[in-house]
Order: C-alpha cells, then structure tokens, then sequence
C-alpha cells in the first residue's frame, strides 16, 4: 500500500465514523419504540424487535462467556464500528481483549473484538450470514458464531482471512460447541437454546 493509498483509505475511515455518528444521534432523537433494537450495516437502519427466543439465547451465550471471562469486557447491542461502508454494529454479544480500551470518541474499538454471537431474527438473517460476516472477517474477529433458531443451528466460523473464514462449523442445538483452543477457549452449551 503506498503512502497515498493509506491516507485515502484513513479519510474514508473517518468519513464514515462522521455518518455513522451523525446517524447514530438522529437515531437516538427518534421515538425507537422500547425493545427495538437499531444498528447500521452498509449505510442502511435495520430495526427488530427483540422475541423471547432471541433474548434467551443471547442471555445463555453471554453468561457462558461472561462466566468465562467476566463481565467487565462482554457487551450486547453496544455499538462497535466494524470495516466496510457504514457498517455501526451492535452485536448481539460481543468479546473484547483483556487489553481493550475505549478509543478517543469513547467508544470500543473492532481491532479489540475477540468473539462475536449474532442470533438470527427473521427480517435481517441476511445481514448475520452475509454483509456482517464478512465485516467480522475482515476485522479479524477470530470466532464468529451464528445461532439461528429457525434452522435450529448454530454456524461456527473461525481463522479470518481475507475478508472471510477460512474454518466452518454447524452444529445442531443440543450439541456443545467445542471453542477449545480458540481465543474464548470454552465449550458452549446449546441443549436449552430453544427453536422458533
């Protein structure tokens, strides 16, 4: 990359902050009706409302890493802004390093992003299988896992590169997921994720 790649790139970067925040505050003047949940992917608002089976099995996946690793640095719905056009997402359950801090606009930064849990809402299944990971991988978030209640699945994706992963698992629900040797190095319980 040369000098004038890198600063172009960097002005990108910061444009797309600049919307991203701008849009964010708009956001936050609105009437969002109470268990809503609103992020940004690829400049586009995505709004969904938060079902009992979604919330049971982002509370069973946090508490499993939060046992784990502690509260202190195991976030849901907090906006991390990820590579890619406009991309303000709020994970369903997200893992920071140990080393993470917040960067000068107060906000966690995607280069600290250790694990990250998306669970599958009907309106926006397309933005978990597709424009997110592939933002996910192209941040280098190590392990990315996709339980979708519909299929009963949960997709375990590993070893980012190029903008994609190179490892993929499925695993049906009522069978661990064995992160052993990954950088969340636990075993993820599935038998009471329950179905939609």
């Amino acid at each position: 990359m040369t000098v004038l790649e890198d600063r172009i790139e960097m002005a990108d970067a910061d444009a797309n902050t600049e919307r991203l925040d701008e849009w964010f505050e708009r956001l936050e003047r609105m009437p969002v009706p109470e268990g809503y949940r609103v992020e940004i992917v690829g400049g586009s608002v995505f709004m969904t409302p938060q079902r009992d089976t979604h919330w049971s099995i982002i509370f069973r996946i946090a508490g499993a890493v939060a046992a784990r690793f502690g509260m202190d640095k195991v976030f849901s719905d907090v906006r991390i802004d990820f590579p890619g056009h406009e991309n303000g997402f709020c994970p369903d359950v997200a893992k920071l390093s140990d080393s993470a801090k917040k960067d000068d606009e107060g906000r966690w930064r995607h280069q600290d992003v250790e694990f990250v849990a998306e669970v599958v809402s009907k309106g926006t299944a397309q933005n978990d299988y597709g424009p997110k990971k592939t933002a996910y991988a192209a941040a280098g978030v190590p392990v990315y896992v996709i339980a979708d209640p519909y299929q009963g699945r949960c997709f375990v994706y590993t070893d980012p590169k190029e903008g994609d992963y190179e490892n993929r698992a499925v695993v049906d629900f009522g069978t661990d997921i064995d992160l052993t040797g990954t950088v969340v190095d636990l075993v993820l319980k599935t038998d009471d994720f329950p179905r939609d």
